[in-house]
Parts: C-alpha cells; sequence; structure tokens
C-alpha cells in the first residue's frame, strides 16, 4: 500500500500540503515503484493532530482522486466523515479506510449503498489525545473483540464480509508494549478469515525499537511489515 498524504502535518514529514499536481506524481511512481493498492489521505491522524473540515478534506481529496482514477490500481481514501465518504465513493474510489471503523452517523449506510471495499480499524481515543494514557488489560483480545463487533455491524448493516478488511491500528491509542504485544500475536486478531490491514511504516513504535528519526525507519518499517 503505497501512501499519497496529502496533510500539511504529516508525522513522517511527507506530507504534500494538498499541492494537487505533485501528489498525482507522487501516486504514479509508487505504482511504478509496485505498490498494489494507493490510499490518499487528506485530515492527518497522528498523535495530537487537529481535525479539519470536510470541505478541506474533500479539496485536498478530490483533485487527486480525479488525476489517479485510471493509475491502474485501486485508490483507498482515509476518512472519517461520512459526508466525504459519499463524495469520493461517488468519484470512484475503491474503498474507504476509517480509523473510527464506520462509527460517524451514517457511515455504515453510505458504504451499504456502493460496492467499496472498506478497512475497519481499532483506536482507542481520538487522534488528539490517543497517545496520553492508553491503557488495557489484554490488548489483544480488546482490540479483537471490537473489531468482531464492528464487522458484525458491517453485515448487519448489509456490507458483505467479502468487502471487509480490519486494522488493529499500531500506534493509535497504543504504548509501545501494546503495539509488540498485538505483533507477536498477530495470528489472535486474523478474525472471520477477514484480511488484515497492518500499517507500522515508520510510526514512533520503530523509533522508540531503533532510536532513528522517522525518516530513518525505512528498514526498521520493512522489517515489521516482513513479520507481519
Amino acid at each position: 500500500m503505497g501512501i499519497v498524504n496529502l496533510t500539511d502535518d504529516s508525522f513522517s514529514g511527507d506530507g504534500l500540503r494538498g499541492d494537487a499536481a505533485r501528489a498525482i506524481e507522487q501516486g504514479l511512481r509508487l505504482v511504478e515503484e509496485g505498490a498494489h493498492i494507493l490510499d490518499i489521505g487528506g485530515e492527518s491522524s497522528r498523535p495530537g493532530a487537529q481535525p479539519v473540515s470536510a470541505q478541506q478534506e474533500l479539496d485536498r481529496l478530490l483533485p487527486v482522486v480525479a488525476g489517479l482514477l485510471d493509475c491502474g490500481v485501486p485508490l483507498s481514501v482515509d476518512t472519517v466523515k461520512t459526508e466525504v465518504m459519499g463524495a469520493v465513493l461517488a468519484a470512484g474510489v475503491d474503498m474507504i479506510n476509517d480509523i473510527a471503523a464506520l462509527r460517524a452517523e451514517g457511515a455504515l449506510e453510505a458504504l451499504a449503498g456502493s460496492k467499496a471495499a472498506v478497512c475497519l480499524m481499532h483506536m482507542q481515543g481520538a487522534p488528539q489525545t490517543m497517545q496520553e494514557a492508553p491503557q488495557y488489560v489484554d490488548v489483544v483480545a480488546e482490540v479483537g473483540d471490537f473489531l468482531a463487533g464492528r464487522v458484525a455491524a458491517a453485515e448487519t448493516a448489509g456490507i458483505v464480509r467479502e468487502r471487509l478488511v480490519v486494522d488493529p491500528g499500531f500506534g493509535f491509542g497504543k504504548t509501545l508494549a501494546h503495539n509488540l504485544s498485538m505483533l507477536r500475536r498477530l495470528a489472535e486478531l486474523h478474525i472471520h478469515q477477514v484480511p488484515l490491514l497492518v500499517g507500522m511504516s515508520r510510526k514512533s513504535m520503530l523509533g522508540q525499537i531503533t532510536g532513528r528519526a522517522a525518516a530513518e525507519r525505512v528498514h526498521a518499517g520493512i522489517a515489521a511489515a516482513l513479520l507481519a
């Protein structure tokens, strides 16, 4: 999965600040380098990030979606807003990647009325506060229970299981110990035979392990992906 980050406060320093031409160029380069899917984001979800308006998010997203629709791989859009989901689905995207797991009002209905895939992610809290004091009794069991519940909610809303992907949410309301526990026990999160999406590239957990800055975590990210 190649990430096309349209925000101006990316944690890894690769935000394209809404520059559609550069974003389209990056997306095409990622496909050329071997990406099987592109994930486009217009609102930062890094720890401490502040939300943006739906209109600002759409102003960033829609020109890039239009420019990459024919790039040869599926397009995913990373958003939590029902209004944004509806607009990008109408524009032809193939997947919605939702860190809130379709819990916004109307989100389940918006996806049920489409044919798009959807990724349901676990997050404890919200991006603004999620890393302040995350706590679990058993992180793997609790994340698994949450994801199972969201899969059930999606199916009840009419989203067939074949359209679903789940993401345990590495770094989203988890300490390093929580993240490592999830990585060690990842097989336990392979629930209902729904594919697992795992995102660890350049995240702070890798920095805590290696002592390296975000820009220097590429090899650590490759190692983490191979372990996953």
